[in-house]
């Protein structure tokens, strides 16, 4: 290799060729020669003035906006809860827990009640057998899919060890379906909260333009706002049967599903326009 790149730059060198001006656009190409364009999110960031207060300005906009309107989406998912237990074949109470954020601003938080249910015989051999199931059916995933198959292995760990936890120590488990339901409201209320910040952070400071900046933290805190109570609802019908499913529900679809939610909105919104290549 390196005798073939000194004949290479000797050649060129006695065609009166500059190897500083030959050697330099060859790292932009690719191995058929196509030019390997820099990476659009690379090529356009500049954090000039107008970005950086844009940023603060929406910060600050939508975290009041978030603050103010707290009280009433609380209320709103209040109204929903009720509905579910109406409607649902659920179990349950409505209860609430009551913050404050200042002396003039609060709100309850609305959760579900539910008792306890340690898992039947039945249904911890059911989920031991799907739990099971499933692990032997990932050996037999095409080799193309392995990012899949040690993907669902991690997930089953969970029932896996939650399987064993109430076989030796079912009376110890330490929490309750009361606490889960409003820790899982909490998270999600304060996700929601801080979604200005995160947007703040790692999309404001790209130019987007003010308009499209406002409109994917709308409904990017609209969406997360709407599927909390509806992810409460689904969740609780699995975790009134039983406790098992509990760390299931907690480390798997809980407040992580609620995250990539985020990132999905982020992630379309990186693919749109900057505002500067829009006109080109």
């Amino acid at each position: 290799m390196d005798s073939s790149g000194s004949f290479e730059r000797g050649a060129r060198s006695a065609h009166g060729l500059d190897v500083s001006k030959v050697a330099s656009p060859v790292r932009t190409r690719g191995h058929r020669g196509g030019v390997i364009v820099m990476h659009r999110a690379l090529a356009h960031f500049r954090l000039g003035p107008t970005n950086l207060v844009a940023a603060i300005f929406l910060f600050v906009f939508f975290s009041l906006i978030w603050v103010v309107f707290l009280p009433k989406i609380c209320l709103f998912w209040t109204h929903v809860l009720m509905l579910g237990i109406r409607i649902l074949p659920l179990r349950a109470e409505l209860g609430l827990a009551q913050h404050h954020l200042t002396p003039f601003i609060s709100f309850d938080i609305p959760y579900l009640r539910m008792e306890p249910v340690l898992p039947s015989p039945l249904i911890w051999w059911l989920t031991c057998a799907v739990t099971l199931g499933l692990f032997a059916g990932s050996f037999f995933l095409s080799s193309k899919l392995i990012p899949v198959m040690y993907l669902l292995r991690g997930i089953l760990l969970v029932p896996i060890t939650a399987l064993l936890y109430f076989v030796f120590l079912p009376a110890r488990f330490p929490h309750t379906p009361d606490s889960y339901m409003e820790g899982l409201v909490t998270a999600g209320t304060a996700l929601i909260s801080i979604v200005p910040l995160l947007f703040g952070l790692t999309y404001y400071i790209f130019d987007f333009g003010l308009l499209k900046k406002a409109f994917l933290t709308a409904i990017t805190m609209t969406h997360l706002a709407l599927f909390l109570p509806l992810q409460v609802l689904l969740q609780a019908l699995f975790l009134q049967k039983t406790v098992l499913f509990m760390p299931m529900l907690y480390i798997i679809f809980g407040m992580p599903v609620n995250i990539l939610i985020i990132v999905a909105f982020y992630s379309w919104g990186m693919t749109w326009f900057f505002r500067s290549a829009s006109s080109v």
